[in-house]
């Protein structure tokens, strides 16, 4: 085993870290989001919904169906 090939091993590593982080961080983030949606009232709820990107919206939408039974 070289310096090159621990070099380039610790490299892999990190960007995993790195890119398994960011996935995280966005799952907690839209997590949230859907929980402050499910509790909140439908009008306000429609009106956030409304002004977020349409394909965002959608996604939220769904995921609040699938675990809040929220339509």
């Amino acid at each position: 085993m070289t310096a090159t090939d621990i070099t380039v091993w610790i490299i892999s590593a990190l960007l995993a870290i790195g890119i398994g982080l960011s996935k995280y961080a966005k799952w907690r983030t839209r997590n949230k989001l859907v929980r402050d949606l499910a509790a909140m009232d439908h009008e306000r709820r429609e009106k956030v919904l409304s002004r977020m990107n349409p394909a965002l919206a959608m996604e939220a939408r769904q995921e609040l169906m699938r675990r809040f039974h929220i339509n």
